[in-house]
């Protein structure tokens, strides 16, 4: 099955990166529907600004920059998206706003088009009870920004067809995109070990052992990222953080998020105060680098363990989309000695049976 027409419901910051990245891609038609006719005018116009950048900067010609424009059509009205071979859903990370959505479009789409959510965190089997044709339902995890962003998480529900999760994964690469294929939990492969991450750095200030620049200047030693977390959310913006977190707390305390400072600054979408100095608490780097690590190689296990993705398909998302270094790769480095060791004192923290992949790390990536 060869998708000529995508559908994409929300346009929004990620709804508009999807319909900018799969028009310039060429030879597939894009409906951007909003009920908000202001947002999809924005998302128009944000599609002119991006292409018209690019012809700037010789990453495309204009000729090209046009014919991309050109395949996208703007509405207001979700009965636009019924002739759509394919429809993302885009809203707000929120399950009972997209349950209603779902239940909708229903009524709209055509019996045997792909139907697809870009969640996250959450569960694709679980919104897919919301769906008359489960078979057809998936999910495609865009990362931000998606225009640019170059990772997709295919998501296959328990109840989807493998026939249409196969048509997904080929619309993905043949929109230029690199797809990551993943079995269905919170978190999926990235943000499974992304919002841990980042809920640790803010339990590490609230606790008093870290400044946040501190956090950031020594995650970039410790874990090779490009941006330390509080960098990086300051980006994607401290409320969608947090409600991703917040999506991960059915896998138990340690996911939940740590206050006051994540859910302080994610319930006001105030950016984190990231100083110059990032000297911080003295003496304590070791500390922080062992809690980050352990805090982002726990999840990985875990999810190693249950079986969301391979180690290297993990390594390829966190180096795509987020800019880390291959995390398997470097517990490999580090040992299973020095990985047990953090990851041991943080599961005795928690409360949290060892993971069974622990045993072999040092041949992850084997």
């Amino acid at each position: 099955m060869s998708i000529e027409t995508l559908g994409i419901l929300g346009a929004g910051t990620m709804g508009s990166g999807i319909a900018i990245a799969t028009a310039a891609a060429g030879g597939i038609e894009v409906t951007l529907v909003d009920v908000n006719a202001q947002q999809v005018d924005k998302a128009l116009a944000g599609a002119r600004t991006f292409y018209d950048r690019a012809v700037e900067k010789g990453r495309m010609q204009a000729a090209e920059a046009e014919a991309a424009l050109g395949r996208i059509t703007g509405s207001g009205d979700l009965d636009a998206l019924g002739e759509a071979e394919l429809v993302i859903e885009a809203v707000f990370e929120d399950f009972d706003l997209k349950a209603k959505i779902f239940r909708q479009l229903s009524g709209i789409v055509a019996p045997d088009a792909l139907v697809a959510t870009n969640t996250s965190c959450l569960r694709v089997s679980d919104l897919a009870a919301h769906v008359s044709n489960p078979a057809r339902f998936l999910g495609l995890h865009y990362f931000s920004p998606a225009q640019i962003n170059p990772l997709v998480e295919v998501v296959k529900g328990a109840e989807t067809d493998p026939a249409a999760y196969d048509a997904a994964l080929a619309f993905v690469k043949a929109t230029g995109k690199l797809p990551l294929a993943c079995r269905d939990s919170y978190g999926f492969a990235v943000n499974r070990f992304f919002c841990p991450y980042t809920n640790e750095a803010s339990r590490l200030v609230s606790e008093g052992l870290a400044t946040t620049a501190q956090v950031d200047r020594v995650a970039r030693e410790a874990l090779g990222v490009a941006a330390g977390p509080f960098f990086v959310q300051n980006i994607i913006k401290p409320r969608i953080n947090l409600h991703a977190v917040r999506n991960l707390a059915p896998l138990g305390a340690f996911y939940a998020p740590a206050a006051p400072l994540l859910v302080e600054h994610g319930e006001a979408d105030k950016p984190f105060a990231i100083a110059e100095d990032a000297a911080g608490v003295a003496g304590n780097d070791g500390v922080v680098a062992d809690r980050l690590r352990a805090a982002t190689f726990l999840p990985i296990l875990q999810e190693l363990d249950e079986g969301v993705a391979s180690a290297a398909d993990i390594d390829t998302g966190a180096a795509q989309a987020l800019r880390f270094t291959p995390p398997c790769q470097l517990m490999d480095k580090l040992g299973r000695a020095e990985v047990e060791r953090t990851v041991g004192a943080l599961c005795q923290t928690w409360g949290l049976a060892q993971p069974k992949s622990l045993a072999k790390v040092g041949s992850l990536r084997a």
